[in-house]
């Protein structure tokens, strides 16, 4: 390589520059005792050290001031090299012009990607409600546009045929109706966890599960095809009772108003989602029956994108399920704060809660920490998903009558993202 007074007797506009180098002493971001020096004598670069110079090509080798001093001299003087790759502070990639032009460009990052979601207001969603606030779907350049709350899975499900909302956390069987009754073309990405479905009842008036089959206790419910419609039919089956026979006594009302209805002594039994369960529990009634107790290995909700997200930007689904994998550790291994999060993001005061009619409804309950732990505490939290189980839910739904037609879960699920 070159050394500074040849480079200079080559390009004599820079001949005064390097002279007035000459015994310059520059600090050389190593420690105090060490300088670089230019001595167009001698013909080197070095360092200063304690009277002495360490040789040029040892110093080229480790030390990447040196590097990068040489580099723009070498621009200077040559005009056509391309100099690429130099970080600036604020994270651009800053380049030369290959032109000779000798400007610099500088290439910004990347824009967040604006992402259209959609959650059930329950605790199911914790996973979504702590990455908000956390910032994680930041960090991983997401973009929420848009962040609707949705009392019931059916509410949510028929949010997905818009445009907008390009991913949803959701109880699994509205997404088997999405699916198979409204043709959207979704796909399963990841789970949010198991179980997360209770059955609280008026002690006064039913002790055991069987008492649900006198003529005189109404039971609440939410719509048919819906994850607790489907869970009262299983507990008929295991429990010999007639669904049809208890049909006529079911009060079909979204959760937070049976919870009311419950209190008020419309109804005798309500069979809800986590967390309006706990919350009726905590208002002085029975937990009779959990989830985990009518079918164990329930898969809950799970996490749903557009296929075209998928096939059009697969790097946001993968930080998508990222996040997602990363809130559900973190819940895990932080309950107690979790719940805090959580019952923040549940609270009904200040934000929009769709439909207006529940949202209605949840306003006059009060969710708290407490209640929210031990809500938590009664769903498994996990991204993984059962290919088995879930199959188990689609067969049994299916023979229930509600999906027009059959799923394979192989086809329904994307494992991949979760396997990367």
């Amino acid at each position: 390589m070159a050394n500074p007074s040849r480079l200079a007797r080559r390009k004599g506009k820079h001949l005064e520059e390097v002279r007035e180098m000459r015994g310059r002493v520059v600090p050389s971001g190593r420690s105090p005792d060490r300088r670089f020096w230019v001595s167009t004598d001698m013909g080197h670069f070095g360092f200063k050290s304690f009277g002495s110079a360490l040789p040029v090509r040892a110093l080229l080798c480790r030390v990447s001031l040196v590097l990068t001093l040489l580099a723009t001299v070498l621009v200077a003087a040559c005009g056509n090299e391309a100099v690429s790759s130099m970080a600036s502070s604020s994270g651009a990639i800053v380049e030369t012009s290959e032109a000779g032009s000798g400007a610099v460009i500088a290439t910004p990052p990347a824009a967040p990607f604006p992402l259209g979601v959609a959650v059930e207001f329950t605790d199911h969603a914790a996973s979504a409600m702590v990455a908000l606030e956390k910032g994680w779907f930041a960090d991983e350049g997401l973009e929420i546009t848009s962040y609707e709350n949705y009392v019931t899975g059916v509410d949510l499900a028929a949010a997905l045929a818009r445009g907008d909302i390009q991913a949803a956390y959701l109880c699994l069987v509205p997404t088997l109706n999405v699916v198979a009754n409204a043709g959207i073309s979704i796909r399963v990405v990841a789970g949010t966890h198991k179980y997360g479905y209770g059955l609280v009842v008026d002690p006064g008036a039913v002790y055991e599960v069987g008492d649900l089959g006198r003529p005189e206790v109404k039971i609440g419910c939410t719509q048919p095809g819906t994850v607790v419609d489907v869970l009262l039919h299983r507990l008929c089956d295991d429990n010999g009772l007639s669904s049809a026979d208890l049909e006529s006594r079911i009060q079909r009302m979204n959760p937070p108003a049976q919870v009311l209805a419950l209190q008020g002594g419309g109804i005798h039994a309500c069979f809800v989602p986590e967390h309006w369960a706990t919350l009726a529990e905590g208002l002085g009634y029975r937990m009779l029956m959990t989830a985990q107790d009518i079918w164990p290995g329930l898969e809950g909700s799970v996490l749903v994108v557009k296929e075209d997200l998928i096939r059009d930007h697969p790097e946001v689904v993968r930080s998508l399920v990222r996040v997602t994998q990363r809130a559900t550790d973190w819940i895990n291994q932080n309950p107690d704060e979790a719940a805090s999060v959580v019952a923040s993001s549940l609270s009904a005061t200040g934000q929009e809660i769709l439909p207006e009619k529940a949202a209605a409804a949840a306003a006059k309950l009060q969710v708290t920490p407490e209640v929210v732990a031990r809500s938590m505490g009664r769903l498994e939290y996990t991204a993984s998903l059962d290919h088995d189980e879930i199959q188990g839910v689609i067969d049994y739904v299916h023979r229930l009558g509600y999906l027009k037609q059959e799923i394979d879960a192989a086809e329904l699920l994307d494992t991949s993202f979760l396997e990367d």
